[in-house]
């Protein structure tokens, strides 16, 4: 298994433009509806997974309420659209900006809680969330939810087509990877990775510890927003009953299981977690139960997840050193 992560360190660019390549072509070797329709659904859950895991992996912060910013984002891209014909661009900003204010809201008194406490008042936040989506009949047309939402339509182009959807599925993940990957490589990854090890220690050395909690929660809520913003669009369709409780723990799982802290790891947890239902659907009653044992056993066998606590940046640099050292000792030879 180390030769595989060395492999992937010294080649890491090398990989990422054969999977982009990969992605590229793939609406046109797989042009069954269906296959693109669970590809465009992988894609989405992606952005939602990178976006829990900067919150949970990275920042260290339990949240189980994640399913309230998608929802937020995907009700305010379906009202926004429908009553007032806002073309997508418009609603995938507006989304990031309501799902983002609703973080900053949240986050100004709850992320003052830790451990358990601030878990339970995401979760309430989610049921909250929920109550007022089936409950605003004026507004969300309640458990009726709201139909007919347009489809994508950027500069007055209108994306029907499940190849278009995908690859506008597809530019989102590469904005949301090259965002999280730009925070965490930055000072301010630093200061958030630094927070998740020790707050205590992070504040004694100058970090705004409350500060960052809020900012990272913030940008989590805004990336949950435009995948939601996406969901409606790409739906057509949605009701409360699609952002309860019980998909924020699955979300949470995708984030466990491809592994706490790693970009990589989202991606393939969110992937494997996405596809494995679609191959058992005959045992789709049984989803909650199987992802429940995924977890056990995950748990119990590697509790970071499958690429938890990989550096692939570390593993570069030492394979570097290791290679500087031995061309130095053959030059004293």
């Amino acid at each position: 298994m180390n030769k595989i992560f060395e492999f992937c360190a010294r080649n890491t660019w090398k990989l990422l433009g054969t999977l982009l390549v990969l992605l590229a072509v793939f609406p046109f070797v797989f042009t069954s509806s269906y296959i693109l329709r669970i590809a465009i659904t992988v894609l989405m859950f992606i952005v939602l997974s990178l976006s829990l895991n900067l919150l949970i992996g990275y920042l260290g912060q339990m949240s189980m309420g994640h399913a309230a910013f998608w929802g937020i984002g995907a009700y305010t891209a379906a009202i926004l659209s429908t009553k007032l014909n806002v073309s997508s661009l418009g609603t995938f900003l507006a989304a990031m900006l309501v799902a983002g204010v609703f973080g900053l809201l949240l986050g100004l008194p709850v992320l003052k809680l830790k451990g358990y406490y601030l878990t339970v008042v995401t979760l309430g936040f989610c049921e909250i969330i929920r109550l007022v989506e089936l409950n605003w009949m004026d507004l969300t047309r309640g458990s009726l939810g709201i139909a007919g939402i347009p489809p994508l339509n950027f500069f007055g182009k209108a994306f029907k087509s499940s190849r278009s959807v995908y690859f506008i599925a597809l530019l989102l993940v590469i904005f949301t990877v090259y965002l999280v990957h730009s925070i965490i490589n930055s000072r301010i990854g630093l200061a958030i990775m630094a927070i998740r090890d020790d707050d205590v220690a992070a504040a004694s050395i100058g970090i705004h510890v409350f500060v960052y909690k809020v900012m990272v929660f913030i940008i989590a809520g805004m990336l949950a927003g435009l995948a939601g913003a996406f969901y409606a669009h790409y739906i057509s369709f949605i009701d409360p009953s699609g952002f309860t409780t019980g998909q924020s723990m699955e979300l949470v799982i995708l984030a466990i299981f491809g592994g706490l802290g790693s970009i990589p790891g989202a991606i393939l947890g969110a992937t494997i977690l996405t596809v494995l239902p679609e191959t058992m659907r005959a045992l789709m009653e049984y989803r909650g139960m199987i992802y429940g044992i995924i977890i056990v056993v995950m748990m119990l066998v590697k509790p970071d997840g499958l690429l938890g606590r990989v550096n692939f940046k570390y593993i570069r640099q030492r394979l570097s050193a290791e290679k500087a050292k031995k061309q130095e000792g053959k030059s004293h030879e």
